[in-house]
């Protein structure tokens, strides 16, 4: 039964490729947008390049990062627009060491599979870190072409910061990669860059002592500050105080938003998280930071407890810190019922006027999110089924099973109550992998995009690795209103409660939410939004996705070894014209996160002194001295027992 479900996502479009290509020309059908000229759309995701054990545990979130890429090549901004295809391995310190290593056939790091899983015994899931701590330490001794350093593995999403594209998982800094190539270039620790010339000195993100190794950990999901151009992140380790947050100012711009006497934001310390948490995203406005404790653990020393590493108890509460950009030590906390949340879409601060003082204060933060009523989503994606909780909830807390775009509204009332004074879903209808038009983030946007399934529940979606046929634009900014002015039951209510196939048959040219459904049998991925350049409305521009046509499957449930994919390109205004299909020479397995990059931001990337490489064939064929081969022979029996 495990091998059955292991397959599930390790085969058809979840399985991983092999093989990368350079900057390659493609064709297309259609018409490309000139607004594209010069820019590149690149998305992330985990490709395993150990994957011979075909019956080993398996994740969604597991493997080393690919990066894949679109560049649309223009001599000029009014020259034709040609497209050419990418995709490049993260260099990562695991991804390197497991290629010099060819006994080793399964991850270096143990699958989230394993450490998730109801039924892994104490004894496999310790023997599992202790095979990757010999490997790693393996790694350190003479002979390795690459020691292990940092074990992430940078497959989560990737962002444009101050000159840097860089590629994020959160078991480890940032790295940064070069565009349109998609080449490595180095670790960025907040302070400097690997691979950069002149690269700054400090400790970077974690600082020092034994336990900067952990402290170094980095949200996948770091935001960038359109106006500021700051890029805020939070570390999420074991040991307190748990979590830590930095602000990293870009070199080229000064913040117009921060008093020039207000302290350096770096590894600071947020008060009141208890224990070590799985933390995938946090809430970012242009005044406050949201930091989510939610009733979901990332903890080793659940195995004294003989808990899985990754539990999720739904007995106990939700809390968000909310806390102004500059001052983590001012956190307010706000309690509600148990809920996961992995992606948040967007926050923003509201204000009222003072009469007295005459002047706009903050009243209150909102933020829109992924909520989840349960961690289905952690066991599904890797095709686990999720445990029976053993404690159980009241009754009046129980709630479908289900994923929708919510909206919360934090209170910061003078009298310093901290109320959640707003929050409800949006709408019925499943919602994952949420994007918005760059410049809106952190403001009171319209207008959020996101992911659906139209074939089944989402219960049922979560009961299996889910794969997205619906593309879903949100009029946020209607409904909050709709909502406040005849507000749902509070938590479970909804907004809209129509069903996808209901909204499919609305009419109404303005109805605040649109669907572009795929055609039968084929799939998608997250969209993000390109704005056309001066453009009418918030709206007015493109969606590009991934998708895949699951007709290229085989009876075995395989992909045809001449498997592609193709980029659609959707006008988001209608959400219904495709203006243009680029035609791939491969397929992309569904993925994680992506993002758009810009001509301006291809050409004023920071220079690059080197980049990583592999090591040549010579290198790693060389016998060396006598002693040299015996230690090599030796440590390929380690290996293989390790394997």
């Amino acid at each position: 039964m495990t091998a059955t479900l292991v397959s599930e996502v390790a085969q058809g479009n979840f399985a991983p490729i092999q093989h990368i290509q350079p900057l390659t020309p493609c064709s297309y059908t259609g018409i490309l947008p000139p607004d594209l000229a010069g820019g590149e759309y690149v998305r992330n995701g985990g490709n395993p390049v150990a994957n011979e054990s075909l019956g080993r545990d398996a994740h969604w979130f597991d493997g080393d990062g690919m990066l894949t890429g679109v560049s649309f090549r223009s001599e000029d901004e009014k020259g034709a627009v040609e497209p050419e295809f990418v995709n490049q391995y993260v260099l990562t310190d695991v991804f390197l060491s497991t290629v010099t290593s060819p006994a080793i056939r399964t991850p270096i790091l143990p699958s989230i599979a394993t450490l998730v899983n109801p039924l892994s015994s104490l004894l496999t899931i310790t023997l599992r870190i202790l095979r990757t701590l010999l490997l790693v330490l393996l790694s350190h001794l003479p002979g390795s072409e690459q020691a292990i350093k940092k074990i992430s593995v940078a497959n989560t999403a990737v962002v444009y910061h101050d000159g840097r594209a860089l590629a994020t998982c959160e078991s480890g800094p940032p790295m940064r990669i070069s565009l349109p190539g998609l080449e490595t270039v180095g670790w960025f620790t907040g302070e400097h860059c690997e691979g950069e010339p002149h690269a700054a000195t400090g400790l970077g993100f974690g600082g020092g002592g034994p336990l900067a190794f952990f402290r170094e950990w980095t949200t996948a999901h770091p935001r960038v500050d359109p106006q500021t151009k700051e890029l805020l992140l939070f570390h999420s380790t074991f040991a307190p105080p748990y979590v830590k947050y930095s602000i990293v100012a870009p070199q080229k711009y000064k913040s117009s938003h921060r008093d020039s006497g207000s302290t350096k934001v770096f590894n600071t310390a947020v008060p009141g998280v208890r224990s070590a948490k799985m933390m995938h995203d946090f809430g970012v406005s242009k005044t406050h930071t949201i930091i989510m404790d939610l009733p979901l653990s990332l903890d080793p020393l659940n195995l004294a407890k003989n808990k899985p590493v990754v539990a999720y108890d739904p007995t106990c509460r939700s809390r968000f810190g909310v806390f102004p950009r500059y001052q983590p030590e001012r956190i307010r906390w706000f309690e509600t019922r148990a809920c996961c949340i992995f992606h948040t879409a967007n926050s923003w601060h509201s204000s009222v006027s003072d009469p007295i003082s005459e002047t706009e204060r903050i009243d209150s933060i909102n933020m829109l999110a992924c909520r989840l009523t349960s961690a289905s989503l952690v066991f599904s994606a890797g095709a686990l089924a999720a445990p029976v909780p053993t404690a159980s909830v009241p009754a009046h807390e129980r709630e479908e099973e289900q994923c929708r775009l919510y909206y919360y509204n934090f209170h910061l009332q003078d009298d310093g109550a901290n109320t959640i004074k707003h929050q409800w879903a949006l709408s019925s209808i499943p919602f994952e992998f949420p994007s918005i038009r760059d410049s809106n983030l952190m403001s009171a946007a319209k207008y959020i995009y996101g992911c659906s399934v139209s074939d089944s529940s989402f219960g049922a979606a979560l009961g299996r690795a889910v794969k997205m046929n619906a593309l879903v634009k949100v009029d946020v900014e209607t409904l909050i209103a709709r909502g406040k002015q005849n507000p749902p039951i509070p938590i479970s209510g909804c907004v809209d409660n129509r069903s996808i196939s209901e909204i499919l048959g609305s009419e109404d040219v303005n109805d605040p939410i649109k669907i572009f459904k795929m055609p039968e049998g084929w799939y998608a991925q997250e969209a993000k939004f390109v704005p056309r350049q001066d453009g009418l409305g918030e709206d007015d521009g493109w969606l590009l996705s991934y998708v895949f046509d699951e007709s290229q499957l085989q009876d075995d449930g395989e992909c045809r070894p001449d498997a592609t994919s193709e980029l659609w390109i959707i006008e988001a205004k209608s959400m219904t014209n495709v203006v243009a299909r680029v035609h791939l020479p491969q397929r992309v397995p569904y993925g994680l996160h992506g993002n758009w990059f810009s001509r301006d931001d291809i050409q004023n990337q920071r220079p690059i002194d080197r980049l990583r490489s592999l090591p040549s064939d010579e290198a790693t064929t060389r016998p060396g001295p006598p002693i040299a081969q015996v230690w090599r022979a030796l440590r390929g029996i380690i290996e293989s027992t390790l394997a």
